[in-house]
């Protein structure tokens, strides 16, 4: 799907275009969405930093208490917590999470962001955007857009949490025996891989 410099320069893209779009870097604020968004977060903001000479505030958001299936879940989430260095109200918030689906995790964190604070504006930067919304979100930076089946799950995986960069899609067709079809994968920017996590 991507090689490794592919998907460093899409974030190094999309770090330019969150630049061009943000003139002051001063009103700026970067949050990653738990779990796999907050450490793209802050390679947007190593990114933003190397480029502009400016460390851009970045930090983290819990969603747990905003989601809209808490009734539906038979095992609660775990409940992370939200740090964010500054103060966000009349900022322009970027919240960046891996993949984009049917916009309901997005509705949630700009729910949590408001009760922060009331930002200036908040702009969406995501990874993978696999289609099927239910809500009326787009993002305003998109990593790559990759169509797919609803019985299709792309898994986003990173060094810092699975010891590993990549990106999967796993088809959960009843007929797959073992349930982890890998039709792509592509590995990420950041610490090479050593086999750690395989």
């Amino acid at each position: 799907m991507l090689a490794a410099d592919d998907v460093r320069r899409t974030l190094a893209r999309i770090s330019h275009e969150i630049i061009e779009r943000n003139k002051s870097l001063n009103e700026l604020v970067i949050v990653g969405l738990y779990t796999r968004g907050v450490p793209l977060a802050r390679r947007i903001s190593a990114n933003i930093e190397t480029f502009e000479q400016f460390k851009v505030p970045t930090g983290s958001l819990d969603i747990s208490h905003y989601r809209d299936d808490l009734a539906l879940l038979e095992r609660k989430p775990t409940v992370k917590t939200t740090d964010i260095p500054v103060d966000i109200r009349n900022k322009s918030v970027v919240l960046v999470d891996d993949v984009l689906f049917t916009g309901r995790t997005i509705r949630a964190a700009m729910d949590a962001l408001i009760d922060l604070g009331r930002p200036r504006s908040i702009q969406l930067a995501v990874l993978i955007d696999r289609g099927h919304r239910e809500m009326p979100i787009r993002p305003d930076y998109v990593g790559r857009n990759i169509p797919t089946s609803l019985n299709e799950k792309i898994e986003v995986h990173v060094t810092e949490i699975d010891g590993i960069d990549e990106v999967a899609i796993i088809n959960n067709e009843p007929n797959n025996p073992d349930g982890r079809n890998i039709a792509a994968k592509a590995v990420f920017p950041g610490k090479e891989n050593n086999g750690a996590g395989k």
